[in-house]
């Protein structure tokens, strides 16, 4: 689910539109800007320069990627660009004369260049979290409040279809409708 669309994908590389890009950057810019937050040699303005260059990165070199057919594919490169663009700015910074960084902050960047390090898992795993977050986020208001309460209870937090129907005060038959449809939609899937 936190893979990135395929047709989105597709979208940006043969028939790029303003609309498909500003998707990529509302999905990606929340996950870039956290996981560069947590570096301490990185002030905020460096932070927002870092995203910028990552996704002007993207734009470029995106026609070019080639989409393995595995799991995570787009996620792994976009975590090699993101190493590349901190490596050069951990090289520009060095030849000013109050550089940042050192040596911790570029072992960190090499893990996570390393995709079997515990640095690479966490950015898997925390890409995953933000990217599934932000989804969630732009899908909320094309429905009705009682309606995404219930996906939040069933869905997110495991809650039974009677327990959710007594909580929200809706017919149990509503939401064993959504039971069925996420059941159904998840058995569908393997």
């Amino acid at each position: 689910m936190a893979d990135t669309s395929l047709s989105l994908l597709d979208r940006l590389q043969q028939q790029p539109d303003a609309a498909a890009w500003d998707r990529l950057v509302e999905l990606y810019s929340p996950v870039l800007r956290a996981w560069l937050r947590r570096y301490d040699a990185l002030a905020p303005a460096d932070v927002d320069d870092l995203v910028q260059d990552v996704l002007l990165a993207v734009n470029k070199d995106l026609p070019a990627f080639h989409h393995s057919g595995q799991a995570g594919a787009f996620r792994s490169w976009l975590r090699t660009i993101l190493v590349h663009r901190l490596q050069y700015f951990w090289r520009s910074r060095q030849r000013q004369p109050a550089g940042v960084g050192g040596s911790s902050f570029l072992d960190v960047v090499q893990q996570l260049q390393d995709g079997q390090t515990p640095t690479s898992q966490l950015w898997d795993e925390e890409h995953n979290r933000q990217v599934i977050r932000r989804l969630l986020e732009l899908a909320e208001p094309r429905f009705a409040k009682p309606t995404w309460r219930s996906f939040q209870l069933q869905v997110l937090e495991g809650w039974t279809a009677d327990r959710v129907a007594a909580e929200l005060k809706m017919p149990l038959h509503s939401v064993l409708r959504r039971e069925i449809a996420r059941t159904s939609g998840a058995a569908g899937s393997g």
